[in-house]
């Protein structure tokens, strides 16, 4: 094989290797307690948005790239996290947020983060 084709395919081995690892982290930091560790600290830019408009909102249309939809007690952890951080109730306060309202958090890639609230 030629030195072009050995490195084409190192290339794209490698480039496959850095697409799963970004995807399984982007997935993984958004689970039950990772969030919720997160958001008992988090300090960096936020979004907020209407649950009703997250159909909107989404980027690509696949099922598997929704977010999953927290229970009862997911929400309820949800919010007992953004109220152990006095800095960001403040700042979701400014924006008009009642912490009550928050039904999801999602963190992106970037570090950033997308409240859901009803």
């Amino acid at each position: 094989m030629s030195r072009f084709g050995q490195f084409a395919v190192v290339a794209l081995v490698s480039s496959l290797a850095f697409a799963g690892v970004s995807r399984a982290d982007s997935l993984d930091m958004n689970n039950g307690a990772k969030i919720e560790k997160t958001l008992q600290t988090f300090s960096s830019n936020f979004d907020v948005r209407d649950i009703n408009d997250y159909a909107n909102y989404k980027d690509q249309p696949e099922d598997s790239d929704a977010a999953q939809p927290r229970t009862d007690a997911g929400v309820q952890h949800i919010q007992a996290s953004i109220k152990e951080n006095k800095d960001l109730v403040r700042r979701l306060g400014e924006r008009g947020v009642k912490i009550d309202d928050v039904v999801n958090a999602e963190q992106a890639a970037d570090g950033s983060m997308t409240f859901w609230v009803r």
